[in-house]
């Protein structure tokens, strides 16, 4: 898609096709590994992930939210992993009528293992930036988060 970007065109579009480019690079390289490495899923890392960022469970309508996925994704999911004693899916104490899921110590040691060596992969696909060009970045795509959260908030 980068090459399609001309000297001519608008420089905006140009850095988003870049954008778009490495990101969809480095996906499809942690795609790959996570497959041939642990035999697992980038969706089922992610949400993995979630429920390790949030030690004390999510309800399943959260998790969706938060994967950008529906709630039938979410339930597939969850009844694979808890077949496999990765999680615990129990009724929410606050609302009846939801499930709240919760890493098992199984899932914990297991997602643990697998985010080391991704976060590995990580360090390896970006090093290819010096530590100021990497501080760089953040920053400027932090500017560029601010600026579209705020755009998205006076165009709903």
């Amino acid at each position: 898609m980068e090459a399609r970007a001309g000297d001519a065109d608008h420089q905006a579009l140009k850095v988003w096709l870049r954008l778009l480019a490495c990101t969809t690079q480095i996906e499809t390289e942690i795609r790959r590994r996570l497959r041939k490495e642990f035999g697992m899923t980038l969706a089922r890392f992610d949400y993995l992930a979630q429920l390790h960022r949030h030690p004390e469970g999510l309800r399943m309508s959260a998790l969706s939210r938060y994967l950008m996925v529906t709630g039938g994704n979410v339930t597939a999911l969850t009844d694979d992993l808890e077949q496999e004693g990765l999680v615990l899916r129990e009724t929410d104490a606050e609302d009846r009528r939801s499930f709240k899921v919760t890493l098992t110590p199984a899932g914990r040691k297991a997602f643990e293992k697998v985010a080391q060596v991704h976060e590995g992969w990580v360090v390896e696909l970006l090093a290819g930036l010096g530590i100021d060009q990497k501080h760089e970045l953040h920053e400027l795509l932090g500017k560029l988060r601010l600026h579209l959260s705020q755009a998205s908030q006076e165009n709903p």
